[in-house]
């Protein structure tokens, strides 16, 4: 997530390439620098465990849409079926399927921002 958002900040134009050819050309080339800091934002506080209730399932909303987008690369990642397939987005079942785990075993998270706060009766984040 980190990758990407910073690719859409420092370079707008790459951004644009890719999602004209993979998601349809949305977003708008003037949206990609906001696109980048909310990817970059919601990277971040994936890694620290902030607000796991609601930024785990962004990730994976976010990850099951990319993984929409390239299940070309996903179901025959070489070409050799399928044109418009890129062997670099076959990951992306991969990433998803981490970010339904980091769903499933969020309450088991111990380096996290909201443990302490969890331990001491607070809320859970």
């Amino acid at each position: 997530m980190l990758v990407w958002g910073m690719d859409k900040f420092a370079n707008p134009e790459h951004g644009v390439l890719v999602a004209e050819k993979f998601y349809f050309g949305l977003p708008a080339r003037s949206f990609m620098p906001v696109w980048g800091v909310l990817q970059l934002a919601l990277g971040t506080m994936v890694i620290l465990g902030v607000a796991r209730r609601i930024t785990y399932p962004v990730l994976a909303v976010a990850t099951g849409l990319t993984m929409v987008g390239v299940w070309r690369s996903i179901v025959d990642p070489w070409g050799w079926m399928l044109d418009g397939s890129n062997a670099l987005f076959f990951p992306s079942i991969i990433i998803f399927a981490g970010a339904l785990l980091l769903i499933a075993f969020r309450d088991d998270d111990a380096l996290v921002l909201g443990t302490a706060a969890a331990r001491a009766g607070a809320p859970r984040s």
